[in-house]
């Protein structure tokens, strides 16, 4: 990967593996956002609008999670690949089902996302510690802590039901 130039005082090989992190990342936060509009848009059901809100709440929360990880990202000197190709080759995520409708399902296909998300940006923090990014780290610490309560919505949905 080659870098634009910057004065930023991170060597030049940490940031190119800084930015290759945060590019799975982003790859990662960019399905985590349409797996989560797409249950806004296709929810049904009694709890329909405290849910249909919900997934909005998140999905907005997550899109500046994206803008954050493409500038930190650039930033570095690196190219941010957000495209829907680059990410569909790239994201860890598994696929959403598509065919879902009822607010339970759903619930529970972004409660197995968003954990998954928030694993990968726990494993981002000490990746980014090592390579001695401060900033990124904090960066996904912040990322992790948002991602938990967005966890901690959901799965109150489906604890409900206990």
């Amino acid at each position: 990967m080659a870098l634009h130039p910057t004065r930023n005082d991170i060597p030049a090989k940490q940031r190119v593996k800084l930015c290759e992190l945060l590019n799975i990342r982003l790859a990662d936060a960019v399905d985590l956002s349409s797996q989560v509009k797409q249950a806004h848009w296709n929810v049904k059901g009694p709890s329909f609008i405290a849910l249909h809100e919900l997934f909005d709440k998140i999905h907005d929360g997550v899109e500046q999670q994206v803008d954050t990880l493409a500038e930190r990202i650039t930033a570095l000197g690196g190219v941010a690949t957000g495209t829907v190709a680059a990410v569909a080759r790239a994201s860890s995520l598994g696929s959403y089902p598509l065919s879902i409708t009822r607010g339970q399902d759903h619930l529970a296909a972004l409660a197995k996302v968003l954990a998954a998300y928030g694993a990968g940006l726990r494993k981002a923090i000490g990746t980014s510690d090592k390579l001695g990014d401060e900033v990124t780290a904090d960066l996904f610490t912040g990322m992790a802590g948002d991602n938990d309560k967005n966890l901690w919505l959901v799965e109150a949905h489906l604890q409900a039901d206990r």
